[in-house]
C-alpha cells in the first residue's frame, strides 16, 4: 500500500508539471505578449515612444519573457564606464557584439542608446518558473546595506495577542508561525508558493494574495503597536514583513521597534477562495443530504410514482439550460425579497448567499440522484442479491445493509473531489450573482492577459484535483476492505 501511495504521488507531481508545462508554452510562446498592455492604463498614458519601449521590456522581464539590459547595464562591466556610455565608442561597440555573440537583439532609443533582449527558451522558461516555486523563508533570506549587523534568529515569543508564537529576525516574515482565530486557525510563514505577480489587473500584488487575502473596506480595531503606541489601525501585525532601512519612516519607526514594517490591512470580507468555498461546501450538502436519499427511494422503488416523479425531476434539470434555470431562481428569489446581487447586502449577510447556494446546489441533484438510482438499480440485479433473498433475508435488510454499501463506493470515491474542487468557485453563478470569488477568477485572467495568474491558477486547479482523486481511492478502501488499489499479491 505504501509503495502504491508513493508511486501515484510520484505520478500526481509529474502530472502537475506537464499541465503547468503545457500552459507556460500556450501563454508565453502562443499568445502575443502585446496584448497584455491592452488594458493597462499606465502604459496607455505613456506619450513617448521611448518610455513606452522602456516600460514594455521591463514589464516583460519582470513577468519572465526575457531578459532585457539597457545601454548602462551593457557598459556596467567595463573597464570604463563613461567611455562606454559615450555612444560610437569602440568599447560600446566591443559590448554590443559581446552581446549579439550571446543571442541578444540590439536596438537603440531615438536619442542613440542602445538597449538589449533575449528571449528565453522553452526550456528556461520552464525551469525558471519552477525554481521559483517554492519559496522558504530562513534567518539569512534578507540582506540590507544600511543594517549590516542585524540580528539573525529563530526564537518564541508571545505576539500581540499573548499567544504563543515562532517569530524570527533575519528573515522576510517577522512571524513564521502563530495562531489566530480564523480557519485554519494555526498559520505559518516558513514555506510558501511564488505564482509571480499579479499584471495586469490586481497590478504589483502577489498572486497568492489575490486570491488569499481578505477583501473590501479597511477593518480598524484597537491596536498597541510594539512601541506601546496604542492607535485604531486597520494594520496586520501577523502579515508584517521586512523593510529596508532607507525605506523606513518616522511614522514606521513610532510604531515598530524593528525594520518589520511592511505590513496588510484586515479588512472586512472572506478572501476570493473563501467566499467561493462556503457557498460551494453548503451547496455540496444540499446536493448529497438531498440527491442522494432521493435516488435511493426512487431505486426501492423502481417503476413505482416516486422513481417516476423522480425521473420527471432528472429530466427537467438536465434539459433546462443552467443559466435560464439560475435566472428563473434569482426571479423567484427577488419576488421573496432576496437579492438579485451579492454586493447588495455584502458578505456578511446570510441573504446574500442563500439564492447562490441554492442554485447551485439544485443543479447537481438530478446527477446525484441519477447515479444512486443507477448504482443501485444495477446492484440489485447482482448475484449476491439474489443469494441473499434464497437466505431469506428482507429486501428493506438486503437494501440497507448490501446494495447501498456498494452503490454508494462511485460518490465516496468522488467526494474528496467535490468538496476541494469548490475552491474553484461556479463561473456561472458567480458572474449572475456578481460574487467576488473563485469562480470568474481564471477566465477573467485569461481575458485580461493576466499571465501569472492563469498559471498561478492552472497549477492550483491541477494539484488539488489531483490529489483529490487520490484521497478519493485511500478513502474507498475505507469504506469497502474489499477494495485493493496494489497489484494482487503486493503486500508492500
Amino acid at each position: 500500500m505504501k509503495r502504491y501511495i508513493l508511486g501515484r504521488v510520484i505520478r500526481s507531481f509529474f502530472s502537475i508539471f506537464a499541465v503547468v508545462t503545457i500552459a507556460l508554452v500556450l501563454v508565453y510562446t502562443l499568445t502575443p505578449r502585446d496584448n497584455i498592455f491592452t488594458t493597462d492604463t499606465t502604459y496607455q498614458k505613456l506619450k513617448s515612444a521611448d518610455d513606452k519601449i522602456k516600460y514594455k521590456y521591463n514589464t516583460w522581464e519582470s513577468l519572465g519573457y526575457l531578459r532585457f539590459e539597457e545601454q548602462k547595464d551593457l557598459c556596467a562591466n567595463t573597464s570604463d564606464y563613461d567611455a562606454c556610455m559615450v555612444t560610437g565608442s569602440d568599447l560600446l561597440k566591443e559590448q554590443v557584439k559581446k552581446y549579439e555573440s550571446d543571442g541578444y537583439t540590439i536596438q537603440t532609443y531615438s536619442d542613440g542608446k542602445y538597449y538589449a533582449y533575449k528571449d528565453y527558451s522553452v526550456p528556461e522558461l520552464v525551469i525558471n518558473w519552477f525554481s521559483k516555486l517554492i519559496e522558504v523563508d530562513h534567518p539569512w533570506r534578507m540582506y540590507d546595506g544600511h543594517n549590516e549587523n542585524m540580528e539573525r534568529k529563530v526564537y518564541i515569543e508571545n505576539d500581540y495577542n499573548g499567544l504563543p508564537a515562532i517569530k524570527c529576525a533575519g528573515c522576510e516574515h517577522k512571524y513564521l508561525v502563530y495562531m489566530d482565530g480564523s480557519f485554519p486557525f494555526i498559520h505559518q510563514n516558513i514555506v510558501g508558493l511564488n505564482f509571480g505577480i499579479s499584471y495586469p489587473t490586481f497590478s504589483g500584488v502577489d498572486v497568492t494574495a489575490v486570491i488569499t487575502q481578505t477583501q473590501g473596506n479597511a477593518k480598524s480595531q484597537e491596536v498597541t503597536f510594539e512601541t506601546g503606541k496604542t492607535s485604531s489601525s486597520a494594520v496586520n501585525l501577523h502579515s508584517c514583513t521586512y523593510k529596508y532601512s532607507e525605506l523606513l519612516d518616522n511614522i514606521d519607526k513610532g510604531k515598530f521597534n524593528d525594520n518589520y514594517a511592511n505590513c496588510s490591512s484586515n479588512l472586512q470580507d472572506p478572501s476570493m477562495i473563501t467566499t467561493s468555498a462556503i457557498q460551494g461546501l453548503i451547496a455540496l450538502l444540499i446536493t448529497y443530504l438531498f440527491g442522494i436519499p432521493a435516488g435511493m427511494v426512487m431505486a426501492a422503488n423502481k417503476g413505482k410514482w416516486q422513481d417516476k416523479l423522480g425521473t420527471v425531476y432528472i429530466n427537467i434539470m438536465s434539459a433546462v439550460p443552467s443559466l435560464a434555470f439560475i435566472y428563473f431562481v434569482r426571479s423567484i428569489g427577488m419576488q421573496l425579497g432576496l437579492p438579485d446581487k451579492f454586493p447588495v447586502y455584502g458578505a456578511h449577510d446570510v441573504r446574500s448567499y442563500i439564492m447562490p447556494i441554492l442554485i447551485l446546489g439544485l443543479l447537481s441533484t438530478g446527477g446525484q440522484m441519477l447515479w444512486i438510482r443507477r448504482y443501485m438499480v444495477d446492484q440489485s440485479s447482482s448475484d449476491y442479491v439474489k443469494f441473499a433473498r434464497a437466505k431469506g433475508l428482507s429486501n428493506s435488510e438486503i437494501f440497507r445493509t448490501h446494495i447501498l454499501r456498494n452503490a454508494i463506493i462511485p460518490f465516496v470515491n468522488g467526494f474528496p473531489s467535490a468538496v476541494i474542487l469548490t475552491i474553484s468557485g461556479a463561473v456561472i453563478t458567480e458572474t449572475v450573482f456578481a460574487i467576488p470569488g473563485m469562480g470568474k477568477m481564471l477566465p477573467d485572467s485569461i481575458k485580461a492577459y493576466n499571465n501569472p495568474m492563469v498559471i498561478g491558477l492552472t497549477f492550483i486547479f491541477t494539484a488539488v484535483s489531483i490529489f483529490a482523486l487520490l484521497l478519493g481511492d485511500l478513502l474507498v478502501t475505507v469504506v469497502d476492505p474489499r477494495i485493493q488499489l496494489q497489484a494482487k499479491g503486493d503486500s508492500r
